[in-house]
């Protein structure tokens, strides 16, 4: 099948609940024999808000299209599909989706988020993805507020085959840092993924918290750490997008791992996160399984969102 064409299918099974919901509307909608009037652009603009794309994007994709409608420059059903899908796809070009990797020695890696989003199961996913790609790979335990989060990332670890840098519960999370920063220099490892405390009990403290993790990894690598990934939940919908905005303001976020996709019924949510961060979305949860952690690729999940449910003798051109 390839890449891309595995891509595709697992971002579309993890996408089930979303496009269980939106199938019926979206198949009713872009019925390509029906007429494009007035009508029709107020029930898409019901659709689109109902997958949750957001009010910005979908209030700006139906004043588009109204206009092409008024100016006779869209004149069917087929052609606002393909607008539509065209739309969405242009909505994540412009941000960087590759991890920047060090040139040489470690890639450092810091991941943050709030705890219950996945944030630990997607350290463990990440890691297994790095590994199959070749690359040695060390955890960080440096979520040292939870007892449960050193224990979980201490068994993945083992089920992984990597080494695990940890402390006790409730030690100096950047002693933590230090010490994983330390082995992945001295081991030859390639990526260095560090766990940090999933709480934002107050902005301050969680700042001067990342703060000096971050300090004493530049201690032992000035350039690192070389991405900061936040992990969502899916499934919270706009509260996602706002502990993203938290998050933002006191961390320098690079990239965001969206967990939890295929548990949502408002997949769409995705549009609406990098429309209002100006974040890529770099990794897609899809499942409970290792293996479940997909590089995002907007274009499969455009087409994956948008896909209909008719014959292929009905589906558009292009």
């Amino acid at each position: 099948m390839g890449f891309l064409g595995n891509t595709f299918r697992k971002i579309k099974g993890g996408l089930e609940k979303t496009r269980k919901l939106l199938n019926t509307p979206v198949s009713q909608l872009f019925v390509f024999s029906r007429k494009l009037d007035d009508a029709f652009i107020s029930e898409m603009e019901e659709v689109l808000i109902t997958a949750d794309i957001g009010v910005t994007t979908a209030m700006r994709i139906i004043e588009d299209v109204r206009f092409k409608y008024k100016h006779k420059e869209i004149m069917e059903v087929a052609q606002v599909y393909d607008y539509l899908k065209a739309t969405l796809k242009k909505q994540f070009a412009g941000l960087a989706r590759d991890v920047k990797l060090a040139p040489s020695g470690p890639t450092v890696i810091l991941i943050a988020g709030v705890n219950g989003t996945g944030k630990t199961t997607s350290v463990a996913k990440l890691a297994a993805h790095f590994r199959a790609a070749g690359k040695k790979v060390i955890l960080g335990a440096g979520d040292t507020f939870r007892a449960a989060a050193i224990e979980q990332l201490t068994i993945w670890s083992s089920r992984l085959g990597v080494e695990i840098i940890k402390h006790q519960m409730n030690a100096d999370p950047a002693a933590v840092a230090y010490d994983a920063v330390e082995a992945a220099v001295a081991r030859k490892a390639d990526v260095l993924l560090i766990d940090t405390a999933g709480r934002l009990h107050t902005k301050q403290n969680l700042m001067q918290e990342l703060g000096k993790i971050r300090k004493v990894i530049q201690k032992k690598l000035p350039e690192a750490p070389h991405e900061t990934f936040l992990v969502l939940d899916a499934t919270t919908g706009q509260n996602a997008i706002n502990q993203a905005k938290s998050f933002s303001e006191v961390l320098n976020v690079t990239g965001l791992v969206l967990a939890k996709l295929d548990g949502t019924a408002k997949g769409g949510v995705v549009v609406a996160i990098e429309e209002q961060l100006r974040l890529p979305v770099k990794f897609v949860g899809v499942g409970e399984k290792l293996e479940d952690l997909e590089v995002f690729d907007p274009d499969s999940f455009v087409e994956a969102l948008l896909e209909l449910d008719r014959s292929p003798q009905e589906a558009p051109k292009g």
